[in-house]
Parts: C-alpha cells; sequence; structure tokens
C-alpha cells in the first residue's frame, strides 16, 4: 500500500491511545507497522509469510528487543487467542481478502473479543457490511450472513473508499476501510436470545438464497412460524434485524 492518506485514516479510526494492547493481522512489509508502533501501544503482528518476518525482524529489531512489538509467524485463523497477551485489544490491519469472512467470524465470535476492529477491505464487501438494511428508509437495503454477523456484534461504518491506483502492485479491486466499534454480546442479552439458536436460524434462512424463507424453515419444529409472523413471503436478504429477532424468539 503506498497511499498515506489511506493509512493515517486507518490510525485516526483506531483512536489509538498510548498503552493500547493492537493486533495487527498479516503487517506484510510493515508499512501499517511503523505508524502504530510510533503511538507506544503494545502491538502483536501476526504474519503467516516466513520470508516477511524475516524482513520483519530486521525491520524492526529494536521494537522486537524493547518488546513494543510481539511478532507471531503463523496463520491468524490458527492462533490461539487465550495463549497470547490479548486482552482489552482491537484490531487494526490490512487483511487478506480472501479470508475476509472468515476473519470476522473469528473475532466477532471469539469469547474474548476485540473492542473494535478497523479494517482495510474489498470495497463490495465494505458496501455489503455497511449498507443500511432492508429497515432503513433507504431503498434496496439487502442483508447477507455477513452484514448480519457485523451488524450483530458491533457497529459498521465505512470510513473512506480507496481506489485501486493507491496499491502497488495495483490489485483487480477497489478497497475500502471499514470501522467496526463497541463490539459485544448485548444484542443476544437485551433481546434474551440465545447466540447458538438465533444463528441456527439465520443459517437455515439463508441456505437456499432464491427460496422464500417459509420454504427455508419448513424443517423447524414449528414450521409455519414465518407464516405466522408474516414473513413467509420473503426472502432472507429483505429481513431486518428486528425480524430475526422475531424469528429467534
Amino acid at each position: 500500500m503506498k497511499s498515506e492518506m489511506a493509512l493515517r485514516k486507518i490510525i485516526e479510526a483506531g483512536e489509538i491511545k498510548k498503552d493500547d494492547v493492537i493486533l495487527e493481522i498479516g503487517p506484510g512489509k510493515g508499512a501499517l507497522t511503523e505508524k502504530l508502533l510510533a503511538y507506544s501501544c503494545q502491538l502483536i503482528a501476526v504474519e503467516k509469510d516466513k520470508e516477511l518476518v524475516e524482513l520483519l525482524k530486521e525491520k524492526f529489531k529494536k521494537e522486537i528487543e524493547a518488546n513494543t512489538l510481539i511478532l507471531v509467524c503463523e496463520d491468524i485463523l490458527k492462533f490461539k487467542i487465550e495463549n497470547s497477551k490479548l486482552r482489552n485489544y482491537k484490531i487494526i490491519a490490512n487483511i487478506p481478502y480472501n479470508i475476509t469472512g472468515a476473519i470476522l467470524k473469528k473475532f466477532l465470535t471469539e469469547k474474548n473479543q476485540p473492542e473494535s476492529m478497523i479494517l482495510m477491505v474489498q470495497r463490495e464487501v465494505a458496501k455489503r457490511i455497511t449498507t443500511p438494511g432492508p429497515s432503513s428508509k433507504k431503498r434496496g437495503g439487502k442483508e447477507s450472513i455477513l452484514s448480519i454477523s457485523v451488524k450483530v456484534y458491533g457497529e459498521p461504518k465505512m470510513i473512506m473508499k480507496i481506489p485501486k491506483r493507491y496499491f502497488s502492485p495495483a490489485p483487480k479491486v477497489d478497497s475500502a476501510v471499514i470501522a467496526i466499534k463497541n463490539i459485544s454480546r448485548k444484542f443476544f442479552t437485551d433481546n434474551q436470545i440465545k447466540e447458538e439458536k438465533f444463528w441456527e436460524i439465520v443459517k437455515m434462512g439463508f441456505a437456499h438464497k432464491r427460496k422464500k424463507l417459509s420454504s427455508n424453515l419448513k424443517t423447524l419444529k414449528n414450521g409455519s412460524l414465518a407464516s405466522v409472523l408474516d414473513l413467509g413471503n420473503k426472502r432472507a436478504e429483505d429481513l431486518s434485524l428486528s425480524d430475526w429477532i422475531l424469528l429467534a424468539k
């Protein structure tokens, strides 16, 4: 990434305070890492590529020796949070686009959730996550399992769009920076819904995207539930969060 403006926006959105604990996923050659370390925070950077890890070890030798940077050579999807020093942490990262969904699922559903996530992702994914859903006054809002997942656990917001020309080498897609703040399980406690049951129903509803909800949920013990709630003729993507709450209850 060669955009200083993008790096600055990511840092600003992170609202980094001294002594914050930050997890960076896929630091690459360390452009964002360098900016983060300037804030005197405790930084844990997880990089899968062994060659890049060696490069980072050389580049940030002082910070590693001072223990302000902990460099971990590991696949982030196999990274065990309970074995690390991550407590009350934030995630700030330019993540690998092909595992965006897996990263969001891993950390949003972790027992030890981050308090916030500032991520650079593919622009289309960012739009899907941050676009107001069907309950919004804006027309055309559709939901997906990904967008519902993010909205259930936190508050997503588009920070900025970044055209592909700002990257070297230039990728095939445009990017965007999103922020997910106030991450918690408050949604489930406030609505008195069991987390596992909620996701069981959502996944069932999205099992066949083009089918109506009444068809997708017919295997439930109360198969007529969707119809009773006047949601049976809708597709899963047309339901708002409040509709899913009704179904789960």
